[in-house]
């Protein structure tokens, strides 16, 4: 995740350094995470292993389809998609993936904490809220909003994990 850092900055085709202010692709990602957990179960011969690699595909799937999307809908009239755009749109939405990998660890190093799969569950469920959290005020700071509007956007993407910690609640897993 050191692309989405804000002290991370990469020189631009111009040899300035410029710096990544869009943490949608974070945001999103830590979201999607939070909706996975919240619907795994403990169904399963392996379900900390089936849960990592289910987080893991997930983010790649949702990746690659926002890479297709991307491309397809940005693309101009008569123009073809050569690979310099497609390495591009990739890097640029690969945060939708790397938001898949601290879920991930928590369900895997759970064993080491003692955790039963119950707080498992919820371990991993934290984690990618706090991370959706995170990134979303992280972002917001980044790209010169003021503290209270840091505040708001922060309390919104609190809003949102809370509804999936509510349907997970609900669903009794």
């Amino acid at each position: 995740m050191t692309r989405l850092l804000p002290w991370r900055h990469r020189p631009g085709r111009d040899g300035r350094a410029h710096s990544r202010t869009d943490y949608a692709g974070a945001v999103y990602g830590s979201l999607l995470a939070a909706s996975v957990i919240a619907a795994t179960g403990t169904v399963g011969k392996f379900p900390r292993l089936e849960t990592v690699v289910l987080l893991l595909v997930t983010g790649l799937v949702f990746w690659a389809a926002h890479v297709y999307a991307r491309l397809a809908g940005e693309r101009s009239t008569g123009r073809s998609v050569d690979w310099s755009e497609v390495r591009r749109v990739g890097r640029s939405e690969w945060p939708i993936v790397e938001a898949a990998v601290l879920p991930a660890a928590a369900v895997g190093l759970s064993p080491l904490l003692g955790l039963g799969l119950s707080d498992t569950w919820w371990l991993a469920l934290a984690v990618a809220v706090v991370q959706q959290v995170t990134w979303a005020c992280l972002g917001a700071l980044h790209a010169g909003a003021s503290h209270r509007q840091a505040a708001v956007e922060s309390a919104v993407n609190l809003l949102f994990g809370l509804v999936i910690v509510a349907a997970k609640a609900a669903l009794g897993h």
